[in-house]
């Protein structure tokens, strides 16, 4: 039996599909000690993480493995002053460390903040300042140790530094110390919801947030994994994400675990598809989820066969409907997408048991009580756009949504205002029950008193073979208060021109109805995007983004 039953009851209806989900815990559920641990004790050699790299490495570790790795680097830890509380930068990129040292942290009751390698000094400055921080493990590469030593320096921080495989000047070496350690570790106390992981999201606008999770955050993506990415009991799944992005926990331990799924790490640095598809055939992965850029990518480059895939999954942007029926063609798969936020876990997805319907947010998690509303806080009929909000439990804390946003209780209370979790994000539901995300409330275009999303018309010009990437905003326009503009990267093989300009514009606008035609198109290099990826319209829109 997979160990996340011992967490949940689970209804089901005919066809399959998750129509309720009940989670209990105790007061002092642990992910390390109640899950890793558990399964250790249950399972021994039971496969948890299959590690590969670009230089042909491999490692496998059992269940076991973990335990024993995570209690010798909680020894390293809690010898070097760290306790229930503190707050611990971890940037590990794919480096299979990153699951010793999670696993460590959960069971010292430390806080996890973990980070990308592609942040600059000053980026790690204002997440020490802000988080406080008294410990940092690192990778040795990227020369993100030099960036630390730079950052330490500016705030005069007192944390203990260490660093992966190789001996830096300034660091401890984590692997030599965690050889070294004892396997003896005791339980410590902590509690579920004590604060356990920290993100700084990379928002359109503004500085990074800081969303605190608490213990029970684990649990809530049992649906994740289950129900959407479909993972299995002994199978193997297969997240593209490095570890400093919150998919890495939608995809690469919490969830995959509890359901008994082992996890497929490729440490890479460059994207190529013949690598990755590789490693899918090599490991014999069988479940699989990345964002829409990869499957850009894997159609256009073609996908060999991959006979052990059974489910696919995708996430973080909308996917133009071109590449869904590419990969359908190409592998007999149809890709189910997903949403939620840094702040929650999975809210809406194409489920098990649904058939998934092509560019939609599909149905809402049994998890959450999820309704649109419309800005006189009512709910709105189908068809018409709303804000997706949370509306809480009356006899229970919902599990799966943030507990505060660091320092800042003015804007968690803003979010949480009139007892329900606004999201920021629009959407409508047709009259099947399938929900459409329409685009950020920010960033919806009103034209001709017409509401307009970003979204739809960026899936068009994506059907277009000369677009690679694209943005739509709204700009100002005397006659329809604003006019659609769309800003497109064009791919190596073409040459901006106007006739190519005029070509687009009548490509979209034949399948736009009138109102959302493009009246203004821009190409331009390279579209500018947050740290993680996320295009920034705010910039594209010339507004000042610092608040």
């Amino acid at each position: 039996m997979s160990i996340y039953k011992k967490y949940c009851i689970e209804t089901k209806d005919e066809n399959g599909r998750l129509t309720d989900i009940k989670i209990d815990y105790p007061d002092d559920f642990n992910f390390g000690y109640d899950v890793v641990d558990a399964i250790a004790e249950e399972t021994p050699d039971k496969t948890a993480l299959v590690w590969c790299n670009t230089e042909n490495e491999e490692r496998i570790f059992s269940f076991s493995d973990i335990k024993k790795y995570s209690d010798k680097m909680a020894n390293v830890f809690k010898d070097a002053g760290i306790k229930r509380g503190d707050r611990v930068l971890v940037i590990l990129k794919r480096h299979y460390e990153y699951w010793f040292c999670t696993v460590a942290l959960h069971k010292l009751g430390a806080v996890l903040i973990p980070a990308t390698h592609m942040l600059t000094s000053e980026d790690y400055v204002y997440r020490m300042n802000m988080a406080s921080v008294a410990a940092v493990v690192c990778t040795s590469q990227d020369g993100v140790p030099e960036k630390i030593l730079g950052a330490v320096k500016e705030t005069g921080s007192k944390c203990v530094l260490w660093c992966t495989k190789n001996t830096v000047p300034g660091f401890r070496n984590i692997n030599e110390e965690t050889e070294a350690a004892s396997e003896v570790f005791p339980r410590q106390k902590t509690a579920a919801h004590d604060p356990m992981l920290l993100y700084f999201t990379s928002g359109t606008t503004g500085y990074p947030k800081g969303v605190i999770h608490d213990f029970t955050y684990p649990l809530a993506h049992i649906v994740t994994a289950k129900h959407w990415q479909q993972a299995e009991d002994g199978g193997l799944h297969f997240t593209v994400a490095e570890t400093g992005w919150g998919k890495a926990s939608w995809g690469k331990i919490y969830g995959q675990w509890l359901v008994g799924c082992a996890v497929m790490v490729y440490d890479f640095d460059n994207f190529e598809p013949k690598q990755l598809t590789s490693v899918i055939n090599r490991y014999g992965v069988t479940s699989f989820c990345a964002p829409p850029t990869v499957y850009r990518y894997l159609v256009r480059k073609g996908i060999p066969d991959m006979p052990t895939l059974r489910h696919a999954s995708t996430a973080g942007e909308m996917l133009a409907p071109e590449v869904f029926r590419k990969f359908t063609e190409l592998t007999g798969l149809k890709l189910c997408e997903g949403y939620g936020q840094t702040e929650t876990t999975l809210l809406m997805a194409n489920f098990e048991g649904y058939e998934p319907v092509e560019g939609s947010m599909g149905t809402v998690s049994p998890l959450y009580n999820i309704e649109l509303r419309g800005k006189d806080g009512e709910k709105t009929p189908v068809g018409e756009i709303g804000e997706v909000v949370i509306i809480p439990p009356k006899d229970s804390r919902q599990i799966g949504v943030f507990t505060e946003y660091l320092n800042d209780r003015e804007q968690y209370e803003s979010v949480w205002r009139d007892g329900v979790y606004h999201t920021g994000d629009a959407a409508y539901v047709d009259e099947n029950g399938i929900y459409w995300f329409h685009g950020r409330f920010d960033d919806i275009i009103k034209t001709s008193g017409f509401r307009v999303g970003p979204y739809e018309i960026e899936n068009v010009l994506m059907e277009h073979p000369a677009v690679t990437e694209c943005s739509v905003i709204g700009v100002p326009d005397a006659f329809r208060g604003q006019a659609i503009k769309a800003v497109v990267v064009l791919g190596s093989e073409y040459v901006p021109s106007k006739a190519l300009e005029n070509e687009i514009k009548d490509f979209c606008n034949k399948k736009l109805a009138e109102y959302k035609w493009i009246r203004i198109l821009e190409f331009v290099d390279e579209l500018p995007k947050t740290i993680s990826g996320k295009i920034k319209k705010t910039t594209l829109r010339g507004e000042n983004e610092e608040k």
